[in-house]
């Protein structure tokens, strides 16, 4: 059994996945497999991995799913996961080199039971440089809700959790209509109990696509999705290891787009 699940969900991302298929080549430690959670693709992704599990050096696995959304992705990916640790490196993106072998080797020196995972960086794909800086130098972990809540870091960052705990809050329970449901929900649930252990080590090269990404577009995700934000913004509210201004900013939010699901619902 190996200790790491990379898991990629896409949706006609056939032209990116080859330089995330790459990378994961690269890799200098084999002890992971590749899970492809394919949402409803029309472009040729099907083929792209089954070439990729015939000729692959590690375990490449593909599920076939209809269109619905990230969320679902990651809803199948949990539910699917054999392995002890999961990571998911988007359709998009990229592993440095060395990614796995620091994982599995933090894990190994200083994960236990009482941490729900590792927290590494997310670094620009050209630059390389970690986005929005490193963690702060002998903070050897937090409670994640805290990174942003306290302002210790405000980029990206990238999750690697465990299976097990992750299991117990899916799936991510969605609304009719609504895709653009952040699967945050789940890992705030997890990590607002467990801390994670913080690496500075870059565990992920992103590059944000134009137009489709989940990052984009935000006003149009809170009309398409007014229910699913509210309802994260109640979640925010209830972490025990968030802030009272950022409690009172996630009020204001939950307000705003439970009146937005009201005129969404009657227009």
């Amino acid at each position: 059994m190996k200790t790491l699940t990379v898991f990629t969900p896409t949706y006609n991302r056939a032209h990116t996945l080859p330089r995330l298929y790459r990378s994961l080549c690269a890799q200098t430690c084999r002890d992971f497999e590749w899970l492809v959670i394919d949402d409803g693709s029309a472009d040729g992704t099907k083929d792209l991995v089954a070439q990729w599990k015939e000729e692959s050096l590690f375990p490449v696995h593909y599920v076939y799913k209809e269109n619905g959304g990230l969320y679902t992705g990651y809803n199948v990916a949990y539910l699917t996961i054999e392995t002890e640790l999961n990571v998911c490196i988007d359709s998009d993106d990229a592993m440095p080199a060395d990614a796995v072998e620091k994982i599995v080797g933090i894990w190994k020196e200083r994960g236990t039971d009482r941490y729900a995972g590792i927290t590494g960086l997310d670094c620009d794909m050209n630059t390389k440089a970690p986005i929005g800086g490193r963690f702060p130098e002998g903070m050897t972990e937090c409670f994640f809700p805290e990174l942003y809540a306290k302002n210790i870091h405000r980029g990206d960052s990238k999750q690697v959790m465990r299976t097990d705990l992750m299991r117990e809050v899916a799936p991510q329970q969605g609304f009719p209509g609504e895709k653009n449901f952040n699967p945050v929900y789940m890992l705030l649930q997890v990590t607002d109990k467990y801390p994670v252990l913080l690496s500075n080590d870059c565990f992920c090269f992103v590059e944000y696509q134009q137009g489709d990404s989940m990052s984009r577009n935000i006003w149009r995700q809170y009309l398409d999705s007014p229910r699913s934000f509210a309802k994260m913004r109640r979640l925010e509210m209830t972490l025990r290891h968030n802030t009272p201004l950022s409690r009172l900013r996630s009020a204001a939010h939950f307000v705003v787009e439970s009146l937005l699901a009201l005129f969404v619902r009657h227009r």
